[in-house]
């Protein structure tokens, strides 16, 4: 047996152990020659890492998306592209100052600051691996949690802004279904049988429908709006983001199940007590990103008569800062508003007579 290897400066960190046979060039994709000082050292060999190298660590499951090699210390860049979900994991991770290095072909690694290991897991498992404590934080869907039934053996702690979409019912736009009454009865592909299948129970009761009569609700993995066109089903229930690919399959929505995006998950009983304070200070630190990315600081100066009509238009999130200025009877005020609203924030200001009006983006924070 050998191990894989990847190296961070003058660190080398031992990831799995493999069968000799399997061993992957770790360079693949990458611009280094074969005799560089780097090549040679992520072929070295390394201690194994087993079971017992995430023995007393946290575990925090992030959603997997394709083979990515890692950034090491000289920068070279591995040309895939994650997707857009992962991306804005990676994204928090780095808010949050969650150190790693992950080698292409491996779903585990040691965080290099943390008492913590990232697995790397589908969406769709995640919840079950949370409800049952075998990991102890977790990223994935809101309806990812509803389909695996364990919403009550997990906490959603957090919701972290992206991932957004909506879990619709749709039809031919030229076909004769128009309602979600119309398509009872009839045939339904899906994904996500377990809600399709809740939904449509409640309507097939309401409808008086039973046994053959009832709504067929059938099984799909992928390209679910493919199924209509195929004569497979008269309706569809998946993940709608833009719709463009809906309308370019000639669907439309008839109904909305539910609105979802990604989640922040921890065991609703955590089967790790000692690791708490950690599982606190991440969520924290992943909370102060969500926050940073949601907020911005505006800052101006205002006449102190006029005070009050400017704090009702920034009250902060608890309070404004309020500090005095040099020239008399006028005071310098900073408080966090909503990014979205900040335009028209700074255009209420400037109507009520505050001067110097700022706006800065946070990068961190704390609230």
């Amino acid at each position: 047996m050998s191990s894989t290897a990847i190296v961070t400066q003058s660190r080398v960190l031992s990831l799995t152990s493999l069968p000799e046979a399997s061993i992957q060039n770790p360079l693949s994709g990458w611009n280094i020659p074969q005799d560089h000082p780097i090549a040679k050292t992520l072929f070295k060999e390394q201690p194994i890492m087993n079971a017992e190298s995430l023995e007393g660590r946290l575990l925090f499951a992030i959603p997997k998306k394709g083979g990515i090699v890692p950034f090491i210390s000289l920068m070279y860049v591995n040309k895939s592209h994650p997707g857009r979900l992962y991306e804005k994991c990676l994204a928090l991770l780095a808010g949050a100052d969650i150190q790693f290095r992950r080698h292409h072909r491996l779903d585990v690694c040691l965080s290099l600051n943390h008492n913590l290991a990232l697995i790397f897991l589908p969406a769709s498992d995640i919840p079950s691996f949370v409800a049952k404590g075998d990991i102890d934080l977790g990223i994935t869907g809101h309806d990812v949690i509803l389909e695996a039934k364990v919403q009550g053996l997990v906490d959603e702690v957090l919701r972290l802004g992206f991932g957004k979409c909506s879990l619709q019912i749709q039809v031919p736009e030229s076909g004769p279904i128009k309602t979600i009454d119309d398509l009872a009865g009839k045939r339904v592909v899906t994904s996500f049988e377990v809600l399709a299948g809740q939904y449509f129970d409640e309507v097939d009761e309401r409808l008086g429908l039973k046994g053959d009569n009832k709504t067929k609700i059938e099984y799909v993995g992928g390209s679910v709006e493919a199924a209509c066109a195929l004569g497979l089903a008269d309706g569809i229930v998946d993940l709608v983001e833009s719709g463009d690919t809906m309308r370019a399959a000639g669907l439309h929505a008839i109904g909305t199940l539910l609105d979802t995006e990604a989640v922040l998950i921890r065991a609703a009983t955590p089967k790790r007590p000692e690791l708490t304070q950690l599982t606190d200070l991440i969520t924290k630190r992943v909370a102060g990103v969500i926050a940073a990315e949601k907020y911005v600081v505006v800052q101006y100066n205002i006449s102190r008569d006029k005070l009050v009509s400017a704090t009702r238009i920034t009250p902060g999130r608890r309070a404004p800062t309020v500090s005095p200025l040099e020239e008399e009877n006028w005071v310098a005020v900073s408080s966090m508003v909503e990014k979205k609203n900040s335009a028209t924030v700074m255009d209420q200001l400037v109507a009520i007579g505050a001067e110097d009006v700022l706006v800065f983006n946070l990068d961190n924070c704390r609230v």
